[in-house]
């Protein structure tokens, strides 16, 4: 099996990017089994709506992860409970809307688990991840597993992978829109990443304009951030990996400058 973990999507250069990149990886690949990718950014930089969420289904992508920006939109909120192709972090308390985990099928049968957790270094206070992810994966029997782990500090993302090596296909680190140079298989079979990267403009500050964030560094105020559209790449990882046993074969990062 072979999947396609795509970084934090950004506003509209980042949709635009994922439809013209995703053909061009699935010819140079040979193909991907299922396609991921980190949605909480895609509506503006901040959260989903149904509309962004079909155009990125439309285009080929299969499972939406997220993380803290999920619930920036509060139309879309509702619809966490109906689509089941939309994953929020999973160590949210019982009664939030919407599903942490999902196992999905593709056309010739082959079935992924993917889960979606969120980190508590930095981050808004949640429910223990570690055990969250002990509690999922004892409600599944399916072998490849992969996880979005969405979190700040790249030592929390690091213990994750350790903590999880062996009992998950494959765990990809979110959130902080820049991607990471440590790829590897851990020892116990888990393909890691500490951060997948950011598909969207790069050219400013983390997927927003330099123009429209430096008062908020200068001057410490409130200010509307502007999406960037300059220096657009897709970044991301493909991941090898065994069907019957879960253990992942390969993980290779990918990082494609389209303007």
């Amino acid at each position: 099996m072979r999947i396609l973990f795509i970084g934090d999507i950004c506003g509209r250069p980042g949709r635009e990017a994922t439809a013209r990149a995703l053909p061009i990886l699935r010819e140079e690949f040979g193909g991907f089994d299922f396609v991921i990718a980190d949605g909480e950014n895609a509506a503006a930089g901040f959260g989903l709506t149904e509309k962004v969420m079909n155009e990125l289904f439309s285009c080929g992508i299969d499972i939406l992860t997220n993380g803290n920006h999920i619930w920036d939109k509060k139309d879309f909120i509702p619809l966490l409970d109906s689509e089941p192709r939309v994953l929020r972090p999973a160590n949210h308390p019982d009664g939030t809307p919407g599903r942490g985990i999902g196992v999905y099928e593709n056309a010739r049968g082959a079935k992924l688990a993917v889960m979606c957790l969120q980190g508590r270094v930095f981050m808004p206070p949640l429910e223990c991840p570690f055990r969250t992810a002990d509690k999922l994966l004892g409600s599944t029997d399916v072998p490849a597993i992969f996880v979005d782990f969405h979190g700040e500090a790249t030592s929390e993302k690091r213990a994750m992978g350790l903590w999880l090596d062996g009992r998950v296909s494959a765990l990809a680190g979110t959130h902080t829109h820049v991607q990471t140079a440590d790829e590897e298989v851990l020892p116990g079979g888990t393909a890691f990443i500490s951060d997948a990267g950011m598909t969207g403009g790069h050219a400013g500050i983390i997927g927003m304009t330099a123009k429209s964030v430096m008062p908020k560094f200068l001057y410490g105020t409130p200010c509307k951030f502007d999406i960037c559209d300059e220096g657009v790449r897709i970044q991301a990882v493909s991941i090898d990996i065994d069907d019957e046993t879960g253990r992942a074969l390969d993980i290779r990062r990918i990082n494609k400058q389209l303007n």
